[in-house]
């Protein structure tokens, strides 16, 4: 039963939604997922559900008797409507499932869905402590400070004791911060100065000369990807490539889909992440090779997420007979282990996050265009939770 709280917020919602009924509506399970199709994070919404509909075209619409209908929202950005979009989908759109898309729309909506018992499958948020705030979230994505960790794990083993940390100055900057720093100190490394740069249209100039003038081995980088361009051409106009600083950090900072158009700036740059589209198996090269036909781009761990997260919920309707029941549902996706174009992944049955490899990538020049080649695989990471929560 709803409680009284949900019934008001559902009711002016329910009143304006038309009637669905008969055996078309019984039949058919409705996935809403509100990602952001506009704004400063639009692109990444656009992969995530790219992604997802690769998968659906590639493996039909219609699961355990059951025809799914994929029901697409943008948030336009902008926490206030993601959230007013998810209890639209709730109540009008009277969906099965939902399909997370960034942090800020979680933390807003997690009271709501817990309420509401619906399943939800994160694609896109990668804060760490987003995972608790539900016991109807599961995740597909990733979060940073499994990268982050691992990158400070990578960086000990091979005798990098001295970095500068530059992140952004935001909540996934602090998690990828906190994590790198906490495994690197706990390792015998030393932080020799912590940067943060502002989020909004940053010179990272200033930044990289107290990095420079630091004279670490490494720096290690969190940013968003759509900066990494002028931060790379930054970074070698400031010339810490040719003082022998090496560039280190999560994926996001040679995301696939914007490489190809960074310059050599980015080459030699190494980074811990899950997912590369060069990961050099037949199911990632298929996949590859539809999203750039389907897309006329290169598929990121963005989209992967996306793919996967339909996935998931396709084979948790085969194990439930195509039932929608939350707990039914969520126990089948919970300990769901599967080959996916990142590599083998599963769903921990506990926590309901994300366990996958964890690769390190050297960008490279491959057949005339930058790569991220993987060179280690760290295997089966669970997220760092001790370290940052």
């Amino acid at each position: 039963m709803l409680n009284k709280r949900l019934i008001r917020l559902l009711m002016p919602l329910a009143v304006a939604a038309t009637p669905v009924g008969g055996a078309a509506a019984q039949d058919t399970v409705k996935i809403g997922m509100v990602m952001p199709l506009t704004g400063n994070l639009a692109s990444a919404g656009k992969q995530v559900v790219a992604g997802a509909r690769l998968y659906m075209g590639q493996h039909g619409n219609t699961v355990a008797g059951r025809q799914i209908e994929l029901i697409v929202k943008d948030n336009a950005s902008s926490p206030e409507i993601g959230r007013r979009l998810i209890l639209e989908a709730i109540a009008n759109d009277k969906v099965d499932i939902v399909g997370g898309g960034p942090t800020s729309d979680l933390l807003a909506s997690a009271s709501l869905i817990t309420e509401a018992k619906k399943p939800t499958v994160i694609m896109l948020s990668s804060t760490s402590a987003v995972i608790d705030k539900s016991p109807y979230f599961v995740r597909t994505s990733c979060t940073l400070a499994q990268s982050s960790g691992i990158m400070a794990d990578w960086a000990l083993k091979n005798e990098i004791k001295k970095v500068v940390t530059l992140v952004t100055d935001f909540s996934p900057g602090h998690e990828a911060e906190g994590t790198f720093k906490a495994r690197f100190l706990a390792g015998g490394g030393l932080i020799v100065e912590a940067v943060r740069v502002p989020l909004q249209n940053p010179d990272f100039a200033p930044f990289l000369q107290r990095a420079h003038d630091a004279a670490p081995q490494a720096l290690f980088v969190f940013i968003p990807s759509a900066q990494a361009g002028t931060f790379a051409k930054q970074f070698v106009e400031r010339g810490l490539d040719k003082a022998g600083i090496k560039l280190i950090g999560p994926g996001d900072l040679t995301d696939d889909e914007m490489l190809p158009n960074r310059g050599d700036a980015m080459l030699g740059a190494v980074t811990a992440h899950f997912y590369s589209a060069a990961h050099p198996t037949d199911l990632n090269k298929t996949f590859t090779a539809t999203y750039r036909k389907q897309n006329s781009a290169r598929a990121n761990f963005m989209a992967v997420s996306g793919y996967d997260g339909i996935h998931l919920i396709y084979q948790a309707l085969k194990k439930t007979g195509g039932s929608t029941e939350s707990t039914a549902l969520m126990s089948a996706m919970k300990g769901m282990t599967w080959e996916s174009p990142r590599g083998p992944m599963s769903i921990d049955r506990q926590t309901g996050d994300v366990v996958h490899n964890i690769y390190i990538r050297k960008v490279e020049n491959l057949n005339g265009e930058l790569q991220n080649i993987e060179f280690a695989t760290f295997e089966a990471v669970k997220d760092f939770a001790p370290f940052i929560r």
